[in-house]
């Protein structure tokens, strides 16, 4: 069903599909089977959503990065993005163009992905998450509310990064320019921990089973199954 104060241009709509009131759907938009797309919503040209997906209302699908003048970097871009199936967007999310989410996915509420941005699948980006530019997002993984990703970050598969984590990708803070090759975001391998409140600096890599506990500074690379503490953060025995 289509509410009449929908502005609905697409006509690749599947089966079974809602949309609610005052939502829009743009020409070059694909909407699969058994949607639903709740009221106030944006899907620009170029987004296709997956079967069964639920998208709640306020969110914006289809965000053109803009550069301005106080930004080193120019963004680059695809302008399309895939949603799988079983999917669940909260409200007033917004996800920018040249974005891949994976099937049976969470982006919770407020949550921000920006360009180059690719989820795997059965992940939670959880609520007022950012995802910064070109960051990968291995299968199973959760990131907790209002957690930091910043841009050049790659995060494995079944990472769990609790709330309110940080994350850098610029040891200058912005004071030597942009360069690719330099401003590199942390690097989570497959099934790390990174408690509460922990930063994580430029370039670290946090290995496979790692755990880092909440509050910490990593400053260092972490090595496959150990457990750092504090500021910096140091392997130690935890307290028993």
């Amino acid at each position: 069903m289509i509410h009449a104060s929908a502005i609905v241009e697409t006509r690749s709509i599947g089966k079974n599909v809602n949309i609610g009131e005052f939502s829009i759907v743009r020409e070059g938009a694909v909407i699969e089977d058994d949607v639903v797309i709740h009221p106030h919503v944006i899907i620009g040209p170029g987004v296709r959503i997956g079967r069964r997906t639920e998208i709640f209302p306020g969110s914006y699908l289809g965000k053109e990065p803009k550069g301005a003048g106080a930004t080193a970097r120019t963004p680059v871009f695809r302008r399309d993005i895939q949603v799988g199936e079983n999917c669940s967007i909260g409200p007033n999310a917004t996800i920018f163009y040249d974005v891949v989410v994976g099937n049976d996915t969470l982006l919770g509420d407020g949550a921000s992905i920006r360009e180059q941005g690719r989820i795997g699948s059965r992940c939670i980006i959880s609520r007022y998450v950012t995802l910064n530019y070109n960051v990968r997002v291995g299968d199973g993984s959760k990131i907790m509310d209002m957690t930091h990703i910043t841009g050049n970050c790659v995060v494995g598969a079944d990472v769990f990064i609790s709330v309110s984590v940080s994350t850098v990708n610029d040891n200058a803070v912005g004071t030597l320019g942009y360069d690719e090759a330099r401003i590199v975001g942390p690097t989570f391998e497959d099934g790390c921990v990174v408690g509460a409140g922990a930063v994580v600096l430029p370039k670290v890599r946090v290995g496979a089973r790692a755990l880092v506990a909440a509050g910490s500074v990593v400053t260092r690379d972490v090595p496959p199954g150990e457990q750092v503490f504090g500021i910096p953060a140091r392997r130690r025995a935890p307290n028993r």
